[in-house]
């Protein structure tokens, strides 16, 4: 049993690169570069990495890979559980539902059924809300709420089988991840939410494959999804960060859905001029796209949140609480708190006095003093109530954050000074959650129960906890999705 306290083209790319170059004088110098820069380029990514997910079989992927999916896909249906009653759903649910057309795909947790592509968006919705699904560390993206949205509707609709549905979420996070690393950090740090513009990708290519689209039509499937890319870091705080994934998965399942009818796109969507890299990231690095497909994995890379919150502030919760638990800290023990920290979190988590639960999880002081209070910063923490209790309140006046250059994004130091001058420090290098310092299986199912607890009564959870780990096995995926309607109300 896990403590509470330790868990809480219409050419060719060729051709459009020569026609580039060749304007020469007409080019701005931005422009100039980077024509030049994709020259030097192999202007063939939307082509190879279309080809690979294509002629991909499930006999490729190694096993190290499908385990790591599946833990993917747990910790995903355990957070749908968890946001499927959050006041966001409600909102959602209420302004779309009567533009529903037939119902075919489930919306987990709850007795309410969609035509597919509603349900892609509010499985991606539910799955991103209390901020607790699984992270990519290298791009920050989060890689299930996109791809197992879309095709988890799509699948119910085509009756597929477990092993199809792994098979195609691997891909579909190999996608996304890659495109994200060929523009991270620049991209994100331009603004834009990485999970939403990245994560289409991984919907398309997943839903393209459950689809058996061919070469052209994933080609295509890919452009129409680099033309719906969106999603701003503005958002942050708001119901829209949590539409992000969800629009991420319904965009991409109808790019796939489009191209499987031959729906045209431009056959250089990622690599083009005016295409997706080029006009989103100040960097790009196509290698980062099509080196090593089908011999490295990236969801092996995947990690699984133990705090519900952004990813960057865990280092920051674990040491606080260690700290905690350790020496027995009690709010009115302490005169200051101390924090170092990497210039992302200040730039990400700098609000000082949130106002909501949502805004919350974007102020480092409130999650520093919450976690030291509560010992713990999980969906509790983080609501409407919480954020106006007096003690959290009055400590999060009494914590400092200092940003230093020299440290990683995957690290913290958290001091804390006791009234009688006693200062505690702890040095985090990997937070718990980590790749490092990886959830085991029952931490996850910890997470899982704990969240679904608000949706489904205890005997309905172990069933479904029991369908999701044998998922690959299933002969339909729908069994899952069907498994979290609810069998009794409240």
């Amino acid at each position: 049993m896990v403590n509470r306290r330790q868990f809480a083209l219409g050419a060719t790319a060729g051709t459009a690169a020569l026609g580039a170059i060749a304007l020469g004088s007409a080019l701005t110098p931005a422009r100039a570069t980077t024509a030049k820069a994709l020259a030097s380029n192999p202007p063939e990514a939307t082509r190879q990495l279309a080809n690979w997910i294509v002629h991909s079989a499930w006999r490729d992927v190694p096993r190290s890979a499908r385990d790591e999916a599946v833990r993917s896909m747990f910790n995903w249906v355990g957070c749908c559980l968890g946001g499927a009653r959050h006041e966001t759903t409600d909102r959602a649910m209420a302004a779309l539902t009567e533009f529903s057309g037939k119902p075919q795909a489930t919306i987990l947790g709850r007795s309410e059924s969609m035509d597919i592509m509603h349900a892609a968006l509010l499985n991606g919705i539910t799955s991103h809300v209390l901020d607790y699904d699984d992270t990519h560390l290298a791009t920050i993206i989060h890689p299930a709420g996109p791809v197992a949205s879309a095709i988890l509707a799509l699948g119910e609709r085509l009756g597929t089988n477990g092993a199809e549905f792994t098979h195609a979420f691997v891909l579909g996070v190999e996608a996304e991840c890659r495109i994200g690393l060929a523009i991270y950090p620049s991209h994100y740090e331009r603004g834009f939410h990485i999970t939403g513009t990245a994560g289409v990708f991984g919907a398309a290519a997943a839903a393209g494959k459950l689809l058996h689209l061919n070469e052209q039509q994933m080609i295509w499937a890919l452009g129409i999804a680099a033309t719906q890319s969106a999603g701003l870091k503005e958002m942050f705080g708001t119901m829209c960060k949590a539409f992000h994934p969800g629009s991420a998965g319904q965009n991409g399942l109808r790019a796939a859905l489009l191209a499987s009818k031959n729906y045209t796109s431009s056959n250089a969507a990622l690599e083009a001029p005016e295409g997706f890299m080029f006009t989103y990231s100040d960097e790009q690095d196509f290698a980062k796209i099509t080196d090593g497909l089908g011999s490295t994995w990236e969801v092996e890379k995947n990690s699984y949140k133990p705090f519900s919150c952004g990813i960057v502030t865990h280092p920051i919760i674990d040491g606080c609480i260690q700290l905690r638990d350790e020496n027995g800290l009690a709010p009115d023990m302490i005169s200051r708190v101390s924090l170092r920290v990497n210039p992302l979190v200040i730039k990400l988590t700098g609000k000082k006095t949130p106002r909501t639960g949502l805004e919350a999880k974007f102020s480092i002081f409130y999650i520093s003093a919450a976690a030291i209070v509560k010992g713990a910063a999980g969906p509790n923490q983080f609501t409407d109530d919480a954020v106006q209790d007096p003690e959290v309140t009055a400590l999060r006046e009494k914590v400092e954050a200092t940003v230093d250059e020299d440290v990683s994004e995957e690290e913290a130091f958290v001091s804390i000074m006791l009234v009688d001058g006693t200062v505690l420090e702890k040095h985090i290098e990997h937070a718990i959650g980590s790749v490092q310092r990886p959830l085991t299986k029952e931490h996850l199912e910890f997470k899982f129960s704990d969240q679904a607890a608000t949706t489904l009564p205890g005997s309905q959870i172990e069933d479904v906890m029991a369908l999701c780990w044998e998922i690959q096995s299933l002969n339909q995926v729908a069994e899952i999705a069907k498994s979290t309607v609810p069998t009794r109300s409240g």
